[in-house]
C-alpha cells in the first residue's frame, strides 16, 4: 500500500513539475550555430557573450597584460552588482579577456580599486575561503548543461582556487588539477593571468561555445559582482545565469591521454596503548588517469595512500546518531556527484568514506564522464584487504544520469558491497546492495529546485517489504523569501552499508521558510527571520517521535557583521536507550519522552579586519536536565602568509544523578603558514575532553612541480590527564605527475 502511494506521488510530482517547465515565462530560446552542429540552447543570459581569440604568439604568464594578443582581445566589462544590491552595474570596474591556442585557454583579469588601502586576503593557501579574500572566480560549463562544470580562481595575493561543480552551483574544492596563474599588484589595481590546459578539464570537443561566468569579490567596497547579472538570492556560481564564451574554432578533439602519478612512502609509527614496538614501513603505489575522450575519464589506483588528506575537525557529539564528515581523498572527487549526491542528507545510498577507513585499499578503478550531450555515467570498483575482524571486501557502484529539459535529469544508481573469502562461522551479511532511482529538477531560472527519489536495499536476512526508502525535497527561492519542504521515509530494514543512513524506520516531514527584508537606507544590508518545524513519525500509525520547532531572527550589516537570535522547542520520544553525555555512563530508557526549549545568540565580526571572531552562546533544557554552551572561533591573519586561529566550544550538561554536572571542552588552535603559493605548513592541535584525547597533526607540503608534492606529516595522540602517549606516526610521501 505504501509503495503504491509513493508511485502515485512520484507520477503526480513529475507531471506537475514538467508543466512548470513548459509554462516557465523566464526561458529564453536562442539558436547557436556551430561548425559541426546546430544547438538549441535555453538560457537566461545568452546575450552576454565574449569571443575567445586565437593567440598568434606564446603568452608569457607573468600577470602583466601587455602582449599584442591581449591588447586586441575582446573584453568583458560593465559588470553587475550581486550584493549588497542587484539593481544595476557595480562600482568596482573589472575587465576579463580570453585567448586560446591548441593546448590551453588563457584569461587576463584587470581589477581596478574603488577605495584605497590594502586588499584583504587570508593567505596563499590553495582553495581559500571565498568570503575572506579579495578574489576573482571563473565558472565554466563546458557541456552547456547548466548543472556541472569547473571553477578556477585566484585571490589578490596569488592564492589558487579550483574545484568541480555539480548541482548548478556547488563547488567541491578538494579537487585539484594542473593549471597556472600569476598575479600583479599595483597601487590602484591588481591583475592576473591564467593558463588552463584543455586536458585538465573534461568537455565536449565539437562545441563552439561554453557557458561561462566571471565573479569578483571586493571586500574593501563590500561588493560582490558578476559579468552576467545574477539575482542576489543566488551565488555567482549559479550556472543558470552564466553567459557564453564563443570559440573561433571548437577546442581540440582529445584522443587517449595518459597521466601517471606514482608515489613513494615511508613511515614510522608506534602504538603505545598496546605497548607495541615502533613499526617502520616503506611502500609505493600509483594512480593513473586515462582520458578516453575529452569528456570521459578512467582513474586507476594501486596500493593508494591517503596520509596527506587533511585531518577532520573534531566535535563534541551530543547527538543520538552518527556524525557526517565529508570526503577529502583526491581519488574519489572528480565527478563525485555521480556517486555521492544520490538521495539527500541523512539518506545516502553511497558514501565513499566507508571505503578504506577500516581496512587498506588494494586497488581500484573509476570510470566517469559523459556519453553524448545528455548522458552521464559513473562506475567504480574498489578492493580492500583483510584487517583484523574485517574481511576482504569488494565495493562496486554504478550510476547513470539522463538529462531532460534544460537543467533537469533522471538518475539511477546501484551499489554492491560483497564480502570475500567468508569463513564458515562468520555471522554477517555476505552482501549488501542498494538500487535507487531519482528525478532532479532545476528550472531554467533556478527559482524551482526539486528532488524525488526511491531506493531499495537487498540483504540476505531482511524483510523485503521494509527495505525501502523514499524522499522529496522541494525548494522555491525568490529575493524576499525561500520556501522549502522535505519529506522522507526510511523503512525499518532499509540497510545501505556503503551509504550514510544514521537512522531508519521513520517518516519525516520538514517544512521551512525564510523571509528577508532589504532596507533602502541605513547600516543594515538585510534582516529577516527563519521558521521551521522538523517532525519524525512512526510509519505505521504516524505516532510522533521527534519534533523541533525553530524560529531565528537574523541581521546582516553592511560592514559584514552578522547577528542572529535563535529559539527552539524540542520533543523526543526515545526509541532506544541513550546516554545524553555519549560516554556510556548510564542511559535514558527506551519509551521515555522529553520536551524542552532553548535560546541562543550568534555573532560574526567583520571578516575584512586582520582579527575576526565568531561567537555563539545558548541556554535551555536538554532531555531530563539543562544545558548551556559557548562556542566559536578566533582568527588573526598576517596576510598573505597565513593565520593563527582557535576553534573552541564548551558544553555544560546539568543532569540528575548519575550524570550530575558534566562539562566538555573542545579546543583547537591552528597555525596555517603559506610561505609561497607552493610551500605550506599547518599545525593543528585538538583537545577533546569527551573523547579524552589530544591530537596533534602537523603537515608540511612542498608543491615542487604542478600537482607534484612532497608531504611530511606528523600525528600524535595522547591522554590529556597524564600526557601519556596513545599512538604516534611520522610519514614522508612524494608524488609526481607524469603526463
Amino acid at each position: 500500500m505504501l509503495y503504491k502511494y509513493f508511485c502515485i506521488h512520484f507520477i503526480l510530482l513529475l507531471v506537475a513539475l514538467n508543466i512548470l517547465h513548459a509554462e516557465n515565462p523566464f526561458i529564453k530560446i536562442s539558436l547557436v550555430k556551430g561548425k559541426d552542429s546546430l544547438l538549441l540552447k535555453k538560457t537566461i543570459n545568452h546575450n552576454y557573450k565574449i569571443h575567445a581569440s586565437l593567440a598568434s604568439e606564446p603568452i608569457k604568464l607573468d600577470g602583466i597584460i601587455e602582449e599584442k594578443d591581449w591588447l586586441r582581445a575582446e573584453s568583458a566589462t560593465d559588470w553587475y552588482m550581486v550584493l549588497p544590491y542587484d539593481t544595476g552595474h557595480c562600482a568596482a570596474k573589472s575587465e576579463v579577456k580570453m585567448l586560446y591556442d591548441e593546448k590551453a585557454f588563457y584569461l587576463a583579469v584587470i581589477f581596478h580599486d574603488s577605495l584605497p588601502g590594502k586588499r584583504p586576503v587570508e593567505s596563499l593557501r590553495r582553495d581559500f575561503t571565498f568570503a575572506n579574500n579579495d578574489n576573482f572566480l571563473v565558472f565554466i560549463d563546458p557541456f552547456n548543461d547548466q548543472t556541472t562544470g569547473y571553477s578556477f580562481g585566484v585571490n589578490a595575493a596569488g592564492g589558487m582556487w579550483d574545484g568541480t561543480m555539480s548541482g548548478g552551483a556547488a563547488s567541491n574544492m578538494a579537487w585539484d588539477s594542473k593549471w597556472e596563474v600569476k598575479t600583479r599588484n599595483y597601487p590602484d589595481k591588481w591583475t592576473a593571468e591564467f593558463r588552463i590546459p584543455f586536458k585538465s578539464v573534461r568537455y565536449k570537443s565539437e562545441l563552439n561555445h561554453w557557458n561561462i561566468q566571471f565573479s569578483r569579490l571586493d571586500l574593501k567596497l563590500n561588493e560582490k559582482s558578476a559579468w552576467a547579472p545574477v539575482p542576489r538570492q543566488f551565488p555567482t556560481a549559479s550556472l543558470a545565469y552564466a553567459g557564453q564564451v564563443l570559440w573561433k574554432t571548437p577546442p581540440p578533439k582529445s584522443g587517449l591521454k595518459l597521466s601517471l602519478i606514482p608515489y613513494l612512502y615511508g613511515s614510522a609509527s608506534r602504538n603505545f596503548e598496546k605497548q607495541e614496538a615502533t613499526t617502520y614501513r616503506k611502500d609505493f603505489g600509483m594512480d593513473a588517469k586515462l582520458g578516453l575522450s575529452s569528456s570521459l575519464n578512467l582513474d586507476l589506483t594501486y596500493n593508494p595512500d591517503f596520509s596527506q588528506a587533511e585531518v577532520d575537525d573534531q566535535v563534541t557529539n551530543l547527538e543520538r546518531f552518527e556524525l557526517y564528515f565529508p570526503e577529502k581523498r583526491q581519488f574519489f572527487l572528480e565527478n563525485n556527484d555521480l556517486f555521492g549526491n544520490f538521495g539527500t542528507s541523512g539518506v545516502r545510498p553511497f558514501f565513499s568514506r566507508r571505503i578504506g577507513l577500516d581496512a587498506p585499499v588494494n586497488a581500484g578503478a573509476r570510470l566517469s564522464g559523459r556519453l553524448g550531450n545528455d548522458w552521464r555515467i559513473g562506475m567504480m570498483d574498489m578492493q580492500t584487504g583483510r584487517e583484523g575482524d574485517y574481511l576482504s571486501r569488494n565495493f562496486f557502484v554504478a550510476s547513470v544520469q539522463k538529462k531532460i529539459f534544460s537543467r533537469s535529469n533522471i538518475g539511477f544508481i546501484f551499489v554492491n558491497k560483497q564480502q570475500l573469502n567468508i569463513p564458515v562461522a562468520w555471522n554477517g551479511n555476505s552482501y549488501n546492495r542498494v538500487a535507487g532511482l531519482e528525478y532532479n529538477l532545476a528550472s531554467s531560472n533556478n527559482f524551482w529546485n526539486a528532488k524525488f527519489f526511491g531506493q531499495k536495499s537487498f540483504s540476505p536476512k531482511a524483510n523485503s517489504k521494509e527495505e525501502f526508502s523514499q524522499g522529496l525535497n522541494l525548494i522555491y527561492s525568490r529575493k524576499a523569501y525561500l520556501l522549502e519542504l522535505t519529506q522522507l521515509y526510511v523503512g525499518k530494514d532499509y540497510n545501505a552499508e556503503t551509504g550514510y543512513v544514521p537512522r531508519s524506520d521513520y517518516m519525516r516531514i520538514f517544512p521551512k521558510a525564510t523571509f528577508k527584508f532589504y532596507p533602502q537606507k541605513g547600516s543594515i544590508e538585510n534582516h529577516g527571520f527563519l521558521t521551521e518545524t522538523d517532525n519524525y513519525f512512526l510509519p505505521g500509525d504516524f505516532k510522533l517521535t521527534d519534533r523541533n520547532f525553530g524560529f531565528n531572527y537574523f541581521i546582516n550589516f553592511k560592514n559584514r557583521i552578522h547577528l542572529e537570535f535563535k529559539t527552539n522547542y524540542w520533543y523526543v520520544l526515545l526509541r532506544q536507550n541513550f546516554d545524553p553525555t555519549n560516554k556510556g555512563l548510564s542511559f535514558l530508557q527506551t519509551g521515555t519522552n522529553y520536551h524542552w526549549g532553548d535560546a541562543s545568540i550568534l555573532f560574526n565580526s567583520d571578516n575584512r579586519k586582520p582579527f575576526k571572531y565568531d561567537l555563539s552562546a545558548g541556554y535551555g533544557g536538554y532531555f531530563n536536565g539543562n544545558r548551556w554552551y559557548i562556542q566559536g572561533a578566533l582568527n588573526y591573519r598576517f596576510q598573505p602568509y597565513g593565520y593563527i586561529s582557535i576553534l573552541y566550544s564548551y558544553n555544560e550538561l546539568i543532569l540528575p544523578s548519575p550524570w550530575n554536572r558534566t562539562g566538555f571542552w573542545m579546543i583547537g588552535p591552528k597555525l596555517d603558514v603559506t610561505l609561497t603559493n607552493n610551500l605550506f605548513f599547518t599545525t593543528y592541535v585538538q583537545y577533546n575532553k569527551q573523547a579524552n584525547n589530544i591530537n596533534i597533526n602537523t603537515r608540511f607540503q612542498w608543491r615542487y612541480k604542478p600537482v607534484s608534492d612532497i608531504f611530511l606529516v606528523y600525528t600524535d595522540n595522547y591522554f590529556p590527564d597524564n600526557r601519556n602517549a596513545k599512538n604516534r606516526a611520522l610519514v614522508l610521501k612524494m608524488t609526481y605527475w607524469f603526463n
